[in-house]
């Protein structure tokens, strides 16, 4: 009976590291000779700034979304100081990352700003 229980615990454990897999492990390789994507470009009216910002606020939160809110509030503030109209819904490649402690999180809000061209 130990013999079975032990066989099913690593079916298990099998099953499961098969199930959390990263996607891009199951994607294909790309084909020779197909088109890269272009490099991604502000829209028509809008300039970025050269470099990435981050923000991520005062330490960690009991709640992801109290996180999530504290680094895009830090991360306004960073952007508004090079650009007084910055704001996250135009951004360049935004991302949030968040990291997990035990019940707290932390998160950080990463992208480049954009605003519209003064005229």
């Amino acid at each position: 009976m130990p013999k079975i229980a032990s066989i099913c615990g690593v079916i298990l454990c099998v099953a499961a590291m098969a199930m959390s897999a990263p996607a891009w492990a199951a994607d294909p390789a790309p084909e020779e000779g197909a088109a890269e994507a272009p490099p991604w470009q502000p829209p028509k009216g809008y300039e970025c700034h050269d470099t990435e910002l981050s923000g991520s606020g005062p330490g960690f939160k009991n709640s992801q979304e109290e996180s999530e809110e504290a680094a895009l509030a830090d991360w306004l503030i960073k952007a508004q100081a090079v650009y007084a109209d910055a704001d996250w819904k135009t951004t360049k490649d935004p991302r949030m990352e968040c990291v997990k402690q035990g019940l707290y999180s932390k998160c950080f809000a990463l992208a480049t700003p954009c605003h519209p061209i003064p005229k």
